[in-house]
Parts: structure tokens; C-alpha cells; sequence
């Protein structure tokens, strides 16, 4: 399975960019070395015109517009996509580009394309082929530090765990009540997820967030006819406050949580690769596609730790 991503240097006023079919993984961190170490890069891969992949298959992708200093991103997985670590990166992304005007896009490459003037595509899937099951709390899949989990909450008194993609789940519009009547129960959830909705029958409200993008279903509020909806993007605690504390995860640990990071981009930009000692880790992304040197490696290495120390204080 490829993991799309796509790079785009330049703004409405003229942009160059490509597409990675393995680039996917590890763009956050990428973007962690700042503008010194990466306009370079997405300088060295361009061509125009951008050689766009499908909307609904691009899994993270980069729009660095150096005329007016704006940065859009999205990314699959990573410190980025993760409620856990989502703050204490973007707090080092903001160091990292200085005066840059850094922005999390929640409809991928769509949201690229609006910022260029460029058509968005009208497309969708099967809601069917995609949406998650629901798991009961004994469900080994809820012991990782990052469970790929989705929680709905509804009213006061349900709440249920599934697995798959939150998108799609909510997509279901309110078929989704029915299809949960039978589903296992949670007394409470107490650890991260990657999105939820909260789902107020009474009053016929339903508000949803996600830690990633939405990858397959561009309009899935028009499944909700008749009910007040709201996208609370990566706000998870608001679900805290609709639910009355039915999904309620641990308030992430700020030090903890950027020493992570730190650590993490670190590693990505530190160790061998192709018989370099001072290359990088990463096997795909900008770093792998523009071909990274070995002096740009600890370049990228020190901008991390100059964003972590700001971040932190130190």
C-alpha cells in the first residue's frame, strides 16, 4: 500500500510542487527542521504542473508560500495526528518558522487547492466499505499509548469505542444510532482516541473532532439533515464537555510531551543511510526525495533543538 503525499512550493501567484507515492510518513517531522532546511528542499524536487494525486488517497502533504510566509500541512500519523503530542508539536512547529503564518489543514490537499485557486474535487466512497466496529473496554487495542480509536457518546448515558475512521463513522449521519443499539458499552472512556462525536438525540445535535484529515468524505455534515452540527476540528475536549465527562482523556503532559517530540525528529534526522553516517533514518519524505546531504542533516537536527528549547522554556 503507497502512502501518497504532496509538496507544493509557492502560492496563487505561481507554485511548483510533485507527488511522493512513499512520502507520507514522517512529513511532520520534515517540517520540524523549518524553512532554512526544507524550502530547499522542496525547492530541489519541483516541477510544474503540480502532478496532483486524488484528493481521498493523498495521506499528507506540505503548501510552503515563502511570499507570504504561510505554511498548510496534513499528516496520516506522527506527533502531528496524535491528541497526545498535537499541542507540544505545533508549540515547536511555530518556533521552527519563525514568523510564519502555520496552519493544520482538516480537508488535506482540498484545502491546498482552495489556497491556490485550484478546483476541489466531488467525490466520496461507500460509507459501508469503511466505517468501524465497535469494541467493549476489555479490547486490547485500547493499551496503546495511541489507540486507534474513534468515541461516540450519546446523550448522558452511552458511550461506545470504535475502531476505523471518524469521517466516515459520522458520515453515517444519524443511521449511525441505530447501527450502535447493540454495541458494546463503556462505562466511561479515559485514554486518547483520534476523533469522536457526541450525539444529543433530545435536542438533535451532533458535534465531531478528529486529530488527522478528512481523507474520504468531504461533506459527511450533509448526512445529518434536520440536526445542528458542529466540527470541532482536534478540540477534543469539548466532547469532554458535551458528554459530561463520559469521554474524558488525560490532559496531555506538556514536558513530557515535547521532550517526545524532540526526541522522535531527532531520531528521524540522526543515523545511517546509504553508507552515510550523517544521513537520516527516514526512508521516504522530502529528505529521501530531494536527496538530503550530510551537512544538511545536522543543520535540521539544530533547528529541532532550538524549537524544543523555546517551547519548553529553557
Amino acid at each position: 500500500m503507497s502512502d501518497y503525499a504532496t509538496y507544493v512550493l509557492g502560492g496563487p501567484d505561481g507554485y511548483t510542487g510533485y507527488a511522493d507515492e512513499w512520502g507520507a510518513i514522517g512529513l511532520d517531522l520534515d517540517l520540524l527542521a523549518g524553512p532554512d532546511v526544507l524550502l530547499p528542499l522542496l525547492d530541489a524536487g519541483t516541477y510544474a504542473p503540480v502532478d496532483w494525486g486524488a484528493d481521498d488517497y493523498v495521506q499528507s502533504g506540505v503548501l510552503a508560500d515563502p511570499d507570504r510566509k504561510v505554511l498548510l500541512f496534513f499528516a496520516v500519523e506522527g506527533p502531528a495526528a496524535s491528541s497526545r503530542t498535537r499541542a507540544a508539536f505545533f508549540a515547536m512547529l511555530g518556533h521552527a518558522w519563525p514568523g510564519w503564518d502555520v496552519r493544520w489543514v482538516s480537508d488535506g490537499q482540498a484545502d491546498l487547492r482552495r489556497y491556490l485557486g485550484e478546483p476541489v474535487e466531488d467525490h466520496g466512497h461507500p460509507v459501508s466499505s469503511f466505517v468501524g466496529s465497535a469494541i467493549g473496554p476489555d479490547d486490547r487495542t485500547l493499551t496503546r499509548a495511541d489507540p486507534p480509536a474513534m468515541v461516540v457518546t450519546i446523550g448522558a448515558d452511552r458511550c461506545h469505542v470504535l475502531t476505523g475512521i471518524v469521517d466516515l463513522a459520522f458520515a453515517e449521519g444519524s443511521g449511525l444510532l441505530g447501527r450502535l443499539d447493540g454495541a458494546p458499552r463503556h462505562d466511561a472512556y479515559r485514554t486518547h482516541a483520534q476523533g469522536g462525536i457526541h450525539i444529543d438525540p433530545k435536542h438533535r445535535r451532533v458535534g465531531w473532532w478528529l486529530s488527522g484529515t478528512l481523507e474520504y468524505v468531504r461533506t459527511p455534515a450533509a448526512a445529518w439533515e434536520g440536526w445542528t452540527v458542529e466540527f470541532w476540528e482536534d478540540r477534543w475536549w469539548e466532547q469532554t464537555r458535551a458528554s459530561g465527562g463520559r469521554f474524558d482523556p488525560p490532559v496531555p503532559d506538556r514536558a513530557a510531551a515535547l521532550a517526545e517530540v524532540r526526541d522522535e525528529a531527532l531520531r528521524y534526522w540522526t543515523g545511517p543511510r546509504s553508507g552515510d553516517p550523517a544521513g537520516v533514518t527516514a526512508l521516504a519524505g522530502l529528505s529521501q526525495v530531494a536527496g538530503l546531504t550530510a551537512r544538511q542533516a545536522p543543520a535540521a537536527r539544530a533547528a529541532i533543538e532550538r524549537a524544543y528549547a523555546a517551547a519548553a522554556g529553557l
